[in-house]
């Protein structure tokens, strides 16, 4: 079955659904909001340039959960994705996914963020298959670590190929649709690939190689 794997944040939804979890993390009162957004907004920065090391970020992101529950957090998250996340949902980004599921592909969405939004965001949007970032649990409670390969940049397609090999899948066919430069490694894999909305390497890339150039607003 083809597959048409999508990235999420300034793709699927207009925003990254990490920084504006921290900016609820802040509103809940989980963080101080001056020093925290502001750590947050250097390492996005770090991240539009290509020079994020996502170990850094994850640290610093999943620091405020430790000693949580996965159902706490939940319970918090949903909301969020409802009030926060479901307006920035791209309506070209759904017309897309609905044409992928009429064609009979398999929808899944690929993600350089935390597993516990990337899920509760994809459910809003009808998918139900994810990769994203794993976040570690011992007896219930979240200890602010990672398991796993990332899912970023090179460690994407790392976990795309374990999930094919796994799923009995292959990338014949395949379409992927991303903003950033870092998914270049995953753009380059597969039959189809379309640039959304690109940053400038992106889209000078895409330019080069003749690929989609699309403006979902």
């Amino acid at each position: 079955m083809p597959l048409a794997i999508f990235d999420l944040d300034e793709t699927l939804i207009d925003g990254d659904c990490a920084s504006l979890w921290s900016r609820e993390m802040a509103r809940l009162g989980w963080v101080d909001e001056e020093s925290f957004l502001r750590k947050d907004a250097e390492l996005m920065a770090e991240y539009a340039f290509g020079k994020l090391a996502m170990e850094d970020y994850m640290a610093f992101s999943l620091a405020p959960l430790v000693g949580r529950s996965r159902e706490e957090v939940d319970y918090v998250v949903a909301p969020f994705v409802e009030e926060v996340i479901e307006p920035l949902i791209f309506s070209d980004a759904m017309r897309c996914v609905a044409a992928h599921r009429a064609a009979g592909d398999r929808i899944l969405i690929v993600s350089a963020s935390a597993e516990f939004l990337v899920s509760a965001i994809a459910e809003r949007l009808g998918v139900d298959e994810v990769l994203a970032i794993d976040v570690e649990e011992q007896h219930g409670f979240l200890t602010g670590r990672t398991q796993g390969v990332l899912t970023y940049r090179d460690g994407k397609v790392q976990r795309l190929e374990a999930w094919l090999a796994e799923q009995g899948e292959s990338l014949d066919g395949a379409h992927f649709y991303s903003d950033s430069r870092n998914d270049l490694p995953l753009l380059t894999r597969v039959d189809f690939p379309h640039v959304v909305n690109p940053d400038p390497v992106l889209h000078e890339h895409a330019e080069r190689a003749g690929w989609p150039i699309l403006d979902w607003s």
